[in-house]
Protein backbone atom coordinates (compact mmCIF):
# COMPACT_ATOMS: atom_id res chain seq x y z
CA UNK A 1 0.00 0.00 0.00
CA UNK A 2 1.63 3.14 -1.23
CA UNK A 3 2.00 5.59 2.61
CA UNK A 4 0.21 8.95 2.28
CA UNK A 5 3.14 11.83 2.37
CA UNK A 6 3.45 13.88 5.14
CA UNK A 7 4.59 17.78 5.06
CA UNK A 8 5.34 18.89 8.75
CA UNK A 9 5.75 22.57 9.14
CA UNK A 10 8.67 23.32 11.36
CA UNK A 11 6.59 26.35 13.31
CA UNK A 12 8.34 28.97 14.96
CA UNK A 13 12.41 28.14 14.53
CA UNK A 14 12.66 29.82 17.52
CA UNK A 15 11.10 27.15 19.41
CA UNK A 16 10.83 24.03 20.67
CA UNK A 17 9.70 23.25 16.86
CA UNK A 18 12.99 21.78 15.66
CA UNK A 19 13.85 19.79 18.82
CA UNK A 20 10.66 18.14 18.34
CA UNK A 21 10.64 17.19 14.85
CA UNK A 22 14.16 15.72 15.13
CA UNK A 23 13.07 13.63 17.93
CA UNK A 24 10.23 12.43 16.16
CA UNK A 25 11.94 11.50 12.69
CA UNK A 26 14.84 10.26 14.23
CA UNK A 27 13.62 8.08 17.38
CA UNK A 28 10.35 6.62 16.30
CA UNK A 29 11.54 4.65 13.06
CA UNK A 30 7.96 2.90 13.01
CA UNK A 31 6.85 6.11 12.15
CA UNK A 32 8.35 5.53 8.90
CA UNK A 33 5.77 2.19 8.19
CA UNK A 34 2.96 4.69 8.30
CA UNK A 35 3.80 7.79 6.41
CA UNK A 36 6.65 9.64 4.38
CA UNK A 37 7.15 12.71 6.07
CA UNK A 38 8.66 15.28 4.81
CA UNK A 39 9.46 18.64 6.51
CA UNK A 40 8.58 21.75 4.89
CA UNK A 41 11.45 24.40 6.87
CA UNK A 42 14.54 25.51 7.42
CA UNK A 43 17.68 22.98 7.32
CA UNK A 44 19.60 26.07 8.77
CA UNK A 45 17.42 25.85 12.61
CA UNK A 46 17.36 22.24 12.56
CA UNK A 47 20.97 21.58 12.43
CA UNK A 48 21.27 24.29 14.91
CA UNK A 49 18.95 22.28 16.92
CA UNK A 50 20.67 19.08 16.51
CA UNK A 51 23.40 19.88 19.07
CA UNK A 52 20.28 20.44 21.65
CA UNK A 53 19.31 16.64 21.09
CA UNK A 54 22.89 14.86 20.31
CA UNK A 55 22.35 13.97 16.97
CA UNK A 56 24.65 14.66 14.12
CA UNK A 57 23.80 17.82 12.17
CA UNK A 58 24.56 16.07 8.60
CA UNK A 59 21.38 13.38 9.33
CA UNK A 60 19.69 17.02 8.48
CA UNK A 61 19.34 17.05 4.07
CA UNK A 62 17.60 19.41 1.43
CA UNK A 63 15.23 17.73 -1.04
CA UNK A 64 13.88 19.78 -3.37
CA UNK A 65 10.39 18.26 -3.76
CA UNK A 66 8.52 15.62 -1.33
CA UNK A 67 8.25 13.49 -4.54
CA UNK A 68 12.43 13.07 -3.77
CA UNK A 69 12.06 12.00 -0.19
CA UNK A 70 13.55 8.66 0.30
CA UNK A 71 12.08 7.90 4.06
CA UNK A 72 15.03 6.45 5.44
CA UNK A 73 14.92 6.28 9.17
CA UNK A 74 18.35 7.63 9.55
CA UNK A 75 17.26 11.17 7.63
CA UNK A 76 15.23 14.25 8.44
CA UNK A 77 14.36 15.83 4.69
CA UNK A 78 13.31 18.69 4.14
CA UNK A 79 11.77 20.69 1.67
CA UNK A 80 14.05 24.39 2.55
CA UNK A 81 11.45 27.31 2.03
CA UNK A 82 12.99 30.88 1.59
CA UNK A 83 16.33 31.52 3.26
CA UNK A 84 18.39 29.91 6.21
CA UNK A 85 17.23 31.25 9.62
CA UNK A 86 19.94 29.70 11.34
CA UNK A 87 20.71 32.99 13.36
CA UNK A 88 17.30 33.55 14.41
CA UNK A 89 17.88 33.31 17.96
CA UNK A 90 16.24 30.69 20.43
CA UNK A 91 13.67 31.53 22.83
CA UNK A 92 13.05 35.08 21.57
CA UNK A 93 9.68 36.18 20.35
CA UNK A 94 11.32 37.00 16.61
CA UNK A 95 9.25 38.63 13.59
CA UNK A 96 11.78 36.85 11.28
CA UNK A 97 10.93 33.37 12.94
CA UNK A 98 7.19 34.62 12.79
CA UNK A 99 7.65 35.27 9.25
CA UNK A 100 9.26 31.91 8.71
CA UNK A 101 6.19 30.14 10.35
CA UNK A 102 3.90 31.45 8.16
CA UNK A 103 5.64 30.98 4.99
CA UNK A 104 6.57 27.08 5.79
CA UNK A 105 2.29 26.87 5.86
CA UNK A 106 1.64 28.57 2.86
CA UNK A 107 4.14 26.73 1.43
CA UNK A 108 2.50 23.09 2.85
CA UNK A 109 -0.95 24.39 1.18
CA UNK A 110 0.43 24.69 -2.19
CA UNK A 111 1.87 21.54 -2.13
CA UNK A 112 -1.21 20.02 -0.57
CA UNK A 113 -3.00 21.82 -3.50
CA UNK A 114 -0.78 20.41 -6.13
CA UNK A 115 -1.18 16.91 -4.54
CA UNK A 116 2.14 16.81 -3.88
CA UNK A 117 1.51 16.02 0.00
CA UNK A 118 -1.42 14.02 1.72
CA UNK A 119 -1.97 15.81 4.78
CA UNK A 120 -0.16 18.47 7.13
CA UNK A 121 0.91 18.56 10.68
CA UNK A 122 2.28 21.45 12.14
CA UNK A 123 4.65 21.92 14.65
CA UNK A 124 3.66 24.69 17.12
CA UNK A 125 3.98 28.85 15.88
CA UNK A 126 3.74 31.51 18.09
CA UNK A 127 1.28 34.25 17.54
CA UNK A 128 2.34 36.96 18.34
CA UNK A 129 5.82 36.77 16.18
CA UNK A 130 3.57 35.73 12.92
CA UNK A 131 2.01 39.12 13.86
CA UNK A 132 4.94 40.84 14.27
CA UNK A 133 6.09 39.10 10.77
CA UNK A 134 3.33 40.84 9.36
CA UNK A 135 0.97 37.95 9.32
CA UNK A 136 -2.49 38.91 11.15
CA UNK A 137 -4.03 35.56 11.63
CA UNK A 138 -5.28 34.21 15.30
CA UNK A 139 -3.36 30.92 14.64
CA UNK A 140 -2.94 27.77 11.83
CA UNK A 141 -6.61 27.11 11.88
CA UNK A 142 -7.25 30.56 10.29
CA UNK A 143 -4.55 30.92 8.16
CA UNK A 144 -5.01 27.40 6.73
CA UNK A 145 -8.70 28.27 5.94
CA UNK A 146 -8.07 31.06 3.76
CA UNK A 147 -5.02 29.37 1.55
CA UNK A 148 -7.84 26.49 1.19
CA UNK A 149 -10.62 29.20 0.18
CA UNK A 150 -12.94 27.53 3.39
CA UNK A 151 -15.71 29.14 5.42
CA UNK A 152 -16.71 26.37 7.61
CA UNK A 153 -14.09 25.13 9.44
CA UNK A 154 -13.85 23.85 13.24
CA UNK A 155 -10.93 23.55 15.21
CA UNK A 156 -11.13 19.96 17.09
CA UNK A 157 -9.57 18.99 19.93
CA UNK A 158 -9.14 14.65 19.44
CA UNK A 159 -7.86 12.00 22.12
CA UNK A 160 -8.89 8.40 21.20
CA UNK A 161 -12.51 8.27 19.62
CA UNK A 162 -13.13 11.60 21.43
CA UNK A 163 -13.56 14.82 19.32
CA UNK A 164 -14.57 18.67 20.59
CA UNK A 165 -15.37 21.23 18.10
CA UNK A 166 -15.48 24.55 18.42
CA UNK A 167 -17.76 27.42 18.14
CA UNK A 168 -14.85 30.15 18.43
CA UNK A 169 -11.31 29.72 19.33
CA UNK A 170 -8.85 32.86 19.42
CA UNK A 171 -10.66 35.55 20.13
CA UNK A 172 -11.74 37.55 23.29
CA UNK A 173 -14.29 35.90 25.21
CA UNK A 174 -16.41 38.91 24.95
CA UNK A 175 -16.14 38.54 20.81
CA UNK A 176 -16.68 34.88 21.91
CA UNK A 177 -20.30 35.20 23.04
CA UNK A 178 -21.11 37.34 20.60
CA UNK A 179 -19.71 34.81 17.88
CA UNK A 180 -21.60 31.83 19.27
CA UNK A 181 -24.53 32.83 16.68
CA UNK A 182 -27.57 30.54 15.53
CA UNK A 183 -26.23 30.52 12.37
CA UNK A 184 -22.30 29.53 13.14
CA UNK A 185 -24.16 26.80 16.15
CA UNK A 186 -25.90 25.57 12.68
CA UNK A 187 -22.73 25.58 10.74
CA UNK A 188 -20.79 23.11 13.13
CA UNK A 189 -23.50 21.11 14.14
CA UNK A 190 -23.10 20.07 10.58
CA UNK A 191 -20.13 19.79 10.01
CA UNK A 192 -19.79 17.58 13.64
CA UNK A 193 -22.46 15.39 11.48
CA UNK A 194 -20.47 15.52 8.40
CA UNK A 195 -17.43 14.30 9.92
CA UNK A 196 -19.08 11.23 11.61
CA UNK A 197 -20.99 10.18 8.73
CA UNK A 198 -17.33 10.49 6.75
CA UNK A 199 -16.02 8.12 9.97
CA UNK A 200 -18.64 5.77 9.56
CA UNK A 201 -20.46 7.07 12.76
CA UNK A 202 -23.70 9.39 11.39
CA UNK A 203 -25.82 8.54 14.09
CA UNK A 204 -23.20 9.43 17.04
CA UNK A 205 -25.19 12.06 19.35
CA UNK A 206 -23.27 15.30 19.66
CA UNK A 207 -23.75 16.62 23.06
CA UNK A 208 -23.39 20.40 23.01
CA UNK A 209 -22.10 22.22 25.95
CA UNK A 210 -23.96 25.24 27.43
CA UNK A 211 -22.25 29.06 27.51
CA UNK A 212 -23.17 29.67 30.64
CA UNK A 213 -23.32 27.99 33.83
CA UNK A 214 -25.79 25.07 34.27
CA UNK A 215 -26.52 26.26 30.91
CA UNK A 216 -28.37 28.90 31.80
CA UNK A 217 -30.49 27.53 34.31
CA UNK A 218 -33.68 28.45 32.72
CA UNK A 219 -32.39 32.11 32.54
CA UNK A 220 -31.20 32.81 35.72
CA UNK A 221 -27.79 32.85 34.81
CA UNK A 222 -28.12 34.62 30.68
CA UNK A 223 -30.43 33.36 27.94
CA UNK A 224 -27.90 32.59 25.55
CA UNK A 225 -28.56 28.87 25.99
CA UNK A 226 -32.03 29.90 25.41
CA UNK A 227 -32.32 31.84 22.80
CA UNK A 228 -29.32 30.73 20.62
CA UNK A 229 -27.89 27.55 21.63
CA UNK A 230 -31.22 25.60 22.18
CA UNK A 231 -33.31 26.72 18.84
CA UNK A 232 -30.14 25.27 16.34
CA UNK A 233 -30.04 22.20 18.33
CA UNK A 234 -33.57 21.76 17.69
CA UNK A 235 -33.03 22.98 14.07
CA UNK A 236 -30.38 20.59 13.63
CA UNK A 237 -31.96 17.68 14.95
CA UNK A 238 -35.18 18.17 12.43
CA UNK A 239 -32.63 17.49 9.87
CA UNK A 240 -31.84 14.09 11.23
CA UNK A 241 -28.78 15.08 13.44
CA UNK A 242 -28.57 13.88 16.64
CA UNK A 243 -27.53 17.26 18.48
CA UNK A 244 -28.82 16.92 22.31
CA UNK A 245 -28.15 20.15 24.53
CA UNK A 246 -27.36 22.73 25.65
CA UNK A 247 -26.09 20.87 28.46
CA UNK A 248 -23.97 22.10 31.74
CA UNK A 249 -20.22 22.01 30.37
CA UNK A 250 -19.07 20.48 33.67
CA UNK A 251 -21.72 17.60 33.60
CA UNK A 252 -21.31 17.04 29.93
CA UNK A 253 -16.74 16.84 29.74
CA UNK A 254 -16.57 14.52 32.32
CA UNK A 255 -18.94 12.02 31.05
CA UNK A 256 -17.31 12.87 27.40
CA UNK A 257 -13.89 12.09 29.38
CA UNK A 258 -15.42 8.99 30.95
CA UNK A 259 -16.72 7.89 27.82
CA UNK A 260 -20.42 8.81 27.01
CA UNK A 261 -20.12 10.99 24.44
CA UNK A 262 -17.29 11.12 21.30
CA UNK A 263 -18.47 14.45 19.65
CA UNK A 264 -18.92 17.69 21.58
CA UNK A 265 -19.36 21.17 20.86
CA UNK A 266 -17.89 23.83 22.95
CA UNK A 267 -18.56 27.50 22.46
CA UNK A 268 -15.02 28.77 23.37
CA UNK A 269 -11.57 28.13 23.19
CA UNK A 270 -11.10 27.54 27.08
CA UNK A 271 -14.00 25.50 28.03
CA UNK A 272 -13.08 23.03 25.97
CA UNK A 273 -8.74 23.24 25.94
CA UNK A 274 -8.51 23.81 29.57
CA UNK A 275 -9.92 20.70 30.22
CA UNK A 276 -8.71 18.85 27.62
CA UNK A 277 -5.22 19.46 28.34
CA UNK A 278 -5.13 18.88 31.93
CA UNK A 279 -7.01 15.54 31.47
CA UNK A 280 -5.24 14.59 28.29
CA UNK A 281 -2.04 16.27 28.04
CA UNK A 282 0.33 15.17 25.42
CA UNK A 283 -1.99 12.70 24.25
CA UNK A 284 -4.49 15.21 22.87
CA UNK A 285 -4.08 16.49 19.20
CA UNK A 286 -5.81 19.79 17.07
CA UNK A 287 -7.41 18.48 13.69
CA UNK A 288 -8.93 20.83 11.48
CA UNK A 289 -12.09 19.78 9.89
CA UNK A 290 -13.10 21.64 7.01
CA UNK A 291 -10.28 21.38 4.65
CA UNK A 292 -9.74 19.57 1.76
CA UNK A 293 -6.78 17.66 3.26
CA UNK A 294 -6.00 16.57 6.75
CA UNK A 295 -4.28 18.49 9.02
CA UNK A 296 -3.49 17.46 12.47
CA UNK A 297 -1.34 19.69 14.84
CA UNK A 298 0.21 19.37 18.44
CA UNK A 299 -1.81 20.94 21.16
CA UNK A 300 1.14 23.23 22.93
CA UNK A 301 3.23 26.04 22.27
CA UNK A 302 6.70 27.01 21.41
CA UNK A 303 7.85 26.93 24.69
CA UNK A 304 10.62 29.61 24.24
CA UNK A 305 11.91 29.09 28.02
CA UNK A 306 12.88 25.16 27.14
CA UNK A 307 13.65 26.10 23.42
CA UNK A 308 17.54 24.97 22.69
CA UNK A 309 17.94 23.08 25.55
CA UNK A 310 16.79 19.41 24.37
CA UNK A 311 14.14 18.56 27.09
CA UNK A 312 11.32 19.34 25.19
CA UNK A 313 9.29 15.99 24.86
CA UNK A 314 8.21 15.08 21.02
CA UNK A 315 5.10 12.90 22.45
CA UNK A 316 1.88 15.27 20.94
CA UNK A 317 4.60 15.90 17.75
CA UNK A 318 4.47 11.90 17.18
CA UNK A 319 0.55 11.13 17.64
CA UNK A 320 0.10 14.16 15.43
CA UNK A 321 2.06 12.60 12.74
CA UNK A 322 0.51 8.88 13.37
CA UNK A 323 -2.99 10.56 13.28
CA UNK A 324 -2.75 12.33 10.19
CA UNK A 325 -1.26 8.99 8.81
CA UNK A 326 -4.45 7.57 9.46
CA UNK A 327 -6.87 10.02 8.68
CA UNK A 328 -4.76 10.88 5.24
CA UNK A 329 -6.45 7.80 3.14
CA UNK A 330 -9.82 8.19 4.19
CA UNK A 331 -9.73 12.13 3.96
CA UNK A 332 -11.69 12.47 0.64
CA UNK A 333 -14.95 11.14 2.19
CA UNK A 334 -14.77 13.77 5.29
CA UNK A 335 -13.94 16.60 2.39
CA UNK A 336 -16.69 15.54 0.45
CA UNK A 337 -19.24 15.46 3.18
CA UNK A 338 -17.68 18.47 5.40
CA UNK A 339 -17.61 20.58 1.81
CA UNK A 340 -21.65 19.91 1.16
CA UNK A 341 -22.51 21.81 4.54
CA UNK A 342 -23.78 25.03 3.10
CA UNK A 343 -22.92 28.06 5.38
Amino acid sequence: MTLPVLGITLGDVAGIGPEITLRTLLEHDDLRQECVPVVLGDVGALRRAAAAVGVDPSVVVAVEHPSQATNDPRLVEVVQVGELMADVPVGELSAAAGDGSYRFVVAACDLAKEGAIDGIVTAPLNKAAMHAGGHKYPGHTELLAEQFGVENFSLVLSAGDLYFFHLTTHVSLSDAIAGITPERTRDVLDLAHAFADALGRPETPIGVAGLNPHAGEDRLFGDEDADVLAPAIEAARERGIDARGPLPADALIPQAVRGKWELVVVCYHDQGHAPFKAVYGDDGVNITVGLPVVRVSVDHGTAFDIAGQGVAREASLVLATRRAAALAPGWDAVWKTASQVTV
